[in-house]
C-alpha cells in the first residue's frame, strides 16, 4: 500500500512549468497567455482558420520586405532564442510598432483582433511589461551590433554610398523625474531635461547608417566618438574615402584628434563665426584667394589650434561678394586638404538632408522620450531603425507618390489604411484588399509573390509564421 500511494504522487516532483506572458486583449483587458512554442503555434493556426478582417492588413506588405531583408535572422541573433521561442516574435512586434508610428501605451491603442499580432507570428499583443522586459534583458552592446549587421547588408544592397556621412544630434524633451544634466538650444532658450541620439547618414542616399543615444549629460564629441567607431564596420571605409560632416559643437580638438589617429574618415566642421575669427579672415591678402566665378573666391591654409593640439589640420576659407569691405567670410577646418569648391558648394549643403530626414522619419520611435534605461532606448530605438529600412525597401518598390510621403502619413494612408481579410489555401496565406488606392501598382509587385520571392533567390517561406507563403489579391 505504502508503495502504490507514493507512485500516486510522483508527478509532484517533475510538475509542468506552463510559460505565461501579459498580454493587452482590448483597451481595457490584460491578461496571461500561454507562450511556449506549442502554445504560439496553436494560437496561430487557430488564428488562420478563423480568417482575419480588419484595417492594418497594409502591414502585411511588409512581410516580403522582411524576407527580402533577413529581419528573422537579425532579431533571433539579437534575441538570442531560437525561432519558434516568443522572444524574436516580441522583437518583430517592436518593428511594426515603429513602422505603424504607433506610441503610447498600448491600452490606448486597439492593436489587436485587426491582423497586427498575426503578422508578429503571435496570437495576441504583448503588453508594455513583457516588451519591457525583454528589452531590458538585453545590453547596449547587444544593440549596437544589430545596428552594424544591419547596416552591413544595406551597405550590401546599394542603399549607403559610403561618399559624405553627416553626423548630427537630435534632442527630445524628457520629461523624467530624475534629476539631469540640463539641456540648453541657446543663450535665449531655458534649459530642459533631454535625451539625445546622435545620427550618422549618408548624405548621397538621405538612409541613415547607425545611431546612439545618452543622457543630456554626454557630450557631443563623445557621442560622435562612438558614433564613427558604429559607422566604420558598417562602411569599411578606405582611408580619404568618406568625409564626416558636423557642425558647430563638434569643433573640438580631441575629436579631430581622435579622427586622425584612429579612424580612415576625413571630418570637415564649420568654425565659429567671432569676431576674431572674421579679423583674421579678413587680414588675408586678396592675391592669395582664388577666384572661383563672380561672388565666389576659396582659399586653404594650413591651421593649427592654437591652445590644444589637434593634429596639422586645413582651413578652407570661403569669400563671398565681390567689392573690397563687403566680402562676407566664412571659415572650416577639415583634416586634410579637398577640393574647394567641391567641398563647399557640393558637399557641405547635405548635410542639411540629416535635418530633413528627423522632420520625416522621427515619428517611427526618435520623437518621444520614454523611460530613461539606456538598454531599454537602445533596443527599441534600433527596432526603429529596422522598420525605416524595411519601409524604405516598400517605399522604393511602390514609387510616386508613397516614396515621398513622411512615416506618419505612410503608415496612416498604407500601413492602416487598407481593409481586407486573411484566410489560408493550402500552403500560402493569402491576404485580400478591397477597393485599395493605386491597386495596378501593388499588383505588378504582390500578385503571385512566391513565384517572385523564389525568381530573386529568396525563399518565400515565413520562418515566423511556420513556414507558410505569403500571396495578395486585389478586389
Amino acid at each position: 500500500m505504502k508503495s502504490s500511494a507514493f507512485k500516486k504522487k510522483l508527478h509532484r516532483y517533475r510538475p509542468k512549468v506552463e510559460q505565461t506572458i501579459q498580454t493587452q486583449r482590448t483597451r481595457k483587458q490584460v491578461r496571461a497567455e500561454p507562450c511556449d512554442p506549442l502554445s504560439l503555434e496553436r494560437g496561430v493556426r487557430q488564428l488562420l482558420a478563423d480568417k482575419i478582417s480588419g484595417n492594418l492588413l497594409g502591414l502585411w506588405l511588409l512581410v516580403p520586405e522582411h524576407l527580402r531583408l533577413g529581419t528573422w535572422d537579425l532579431l533571433r541573433g539579437w534575441s538570442g532564442q531560437s525561432s519558434e521561442r516568443a522572444e524574436p516574435r516580441l522583437a518583430l512586434q517592436l518593428v511594426h510598432e515603429a513602422a505603424l508610428c504607433s506610441s503610447g501605451y498600448r491600452r490606448r491603442r486597439s492593436l489587436s483582433q485587426r491582423g497586427f499580432e498575426l503578422a508578429n507570428g503571435l496570437p495576441f499583443v504583448a503588453h508594455d511589461v513583457a516588451v519591457h522586459t525583454l528589452l531590458a534583458d538585453h545590453t547596449v552592446a547587444e544593440a549596437q551590433r544589430l545596428q552594424v549587421a544591419l547596416g552591413r547588408i544595406r551597405r550590401a544592397s546599394g542603399d549607403f554610398q559610403g561618399r559624405l556621412l553627416a553626423i548630427d544630434p537630435h534632442r527630445i524633451r524628457s520629461y523624467s523625474k530624475r534629476q539631469m544634466r540640463r539641456f540648453r538650444d541657446s543663450e535665449k532658450s531655458r534649459a530642459f531635461k533631454a535625451a539625445q541620439t546622435f545620427f550618422a547618414l549618408d548624405a548621397d542616399t538621405h538612409q541613415p547608417v547607425c545611431f546612439t543615444t545618452a543622457t543630456s549629460a554626454c557630450l557631443a564629441t563623445t557621442a560622435a566618438v562612438e558614433l564613427l567607431g558604429l559607422a566604420e564596420p558598417i562602411l569599411t571605409p578606405k582611408p580619404g574615402q568618406t568625409l564626416v560632416m558636423a557642425d558647430l559643437e563638434h569643433l573640438t580638438a580631441e575629436l579631430f584628434r581622435h579622427v586622425q589617429r584612429h579612424t580612415p574618415f576625413d571630418l570637415l566642421v564649420p568654425m565659429k563665426n567671432t569676431r576674431s575669427l572674421q579679423e583674421q579672415l579678413a587680414a588675408i591678402p586678396d592675391e592669395q584667394f582664388t577666384r572661383r566665378w563672380a561672388g565666389l573666391a576659396t582659399l586653404s591654409q594650413p591651421y593649427r589650434m592654437a591652445k590644444r593640439d589637434a593634429g596639422d589640420l586645413v582651413q578652407i576659407v570661403q569669400r563671398l561678394g565681390e567689392k573690397t569691405g563687403e566680402y562676407h567670410l566664412n571659415a572650416f577646418l577639415s583634416t586634410t586638404e579637398r577640393d574647394e569648391v567641391d567641398t563647399l558648394t557640393l558637399d557641405y549643403p547635405k548635410r542639411w538632408h540629416v535635418e530633413e530626414f528627423f522632420n520625416a522619419h522621427q515619428a517611427l520611435g526618435w520623437k518621444r522620450a520614454g523611460t530613461m534605461n539606456l538598454n531599454i532606448r537602445y533596443g527599441q530605438m534600433t527596432m526603429a531603425l529596422l522598420a525605416q529600412a524595411v519601409l524604405h525597401q516598400l517605399r522604393r518598390r511602390l514609387g510616386e507618390p508613397f516614396s515621398t510621403w513622411d512615416a506618419a502619413h505612410f503608415a496612416k494612408s498604407v500601413l492602416a489604411g487598407l481593409e481586407g481579410d486573411i484566410r489560408v489555401r493550402d500552403d500560402t496565406i493569402v491576404v485580400t484588399y478591397y477597393n485599395a488606392p493605386n491597386a495596378d501598382r501593388l499588383q505588378q509587385h504582390y500578385t503571385g509573390l512566391p513565384d517572385r520571392l523564389e525568381q530573386e533567390n529568396v525563399n518565400p517561406q515565413i520562418p515566423w509564421l511556420y513556414g507558410f507563403k505569403l500571396d495578395f489579391r486585389f478586389r
